[in-house]
């Protein structure tokens, strides 16, 4: 299976959105500043503050993610248990983006972003835990002298 490929290019992606969305941010912050924008009373500087907040925790949020997924590429070894939740929470995150996104900006972005989403399901799915005889030690019953308990087979007397 080509885990390690679709690993990398899930990281790529996940980094090239980062970028996008403090870009993103940052041109909206700029809009409502230029604009004194304000939402019933609030302060537009306060507004443009937040926006650039939420762009800058975003984005990292998404190069963590990115990097995540480069790090089980290059090193072709399954996530720990609190990367594989952050992979996984970024994963629903770009599902219920779609969703919204879909209706908001268009059929192109809703595509992008399931293209994301599909790339880091499939990383976590091509890099979950192994099934099988064996998946746990790598090697099966070594000594030959077991009961078969191990591996999930009835016990003989």
């Amino acid at each position: 299976m080509a885990r390690r490929p679709v690993a990398v290019v899930a990281a790529i992606v996940l980094l090239v959105e980062a970028v996008g969305i403090v870009v993103i941010n940052g041109i909206l912050a700029n809009f409502v500043d230029k604009q004194n924008m304000s939402l019933d009373g609030l302060d537009p500087g306060a507004m443009v503050a937040g926006t650039w907040v939420m762009g800058g925790v975003f984005g990292l949020y998404l190069a963590t993610c990115g990097v995540l997924c480069l790090l089980m590429g290059l090193r072709d070894r399954a996530p720990g248990r609190f990367a594989r939740i952050l992979l996984i929470t970024c994963a629903v995150v770009h599902g219920v983006l779609g969703a919204l996104t879909v209706g908001l900006v268009g059929w192109d972005a809703f595509a992008f972003l399931m293209v994301v989403l599909g790339l880091i399901v499939l990383t976590l799915v091509a890099y979950g835990k192994e099934t099988g005889p064996g998946a746990e030690s790598g090697k099966g019953n070594e000594s030959g002298s077991g009961n078969g308990a191990e591996t999930g087979a009835p016990a003989t007397a």
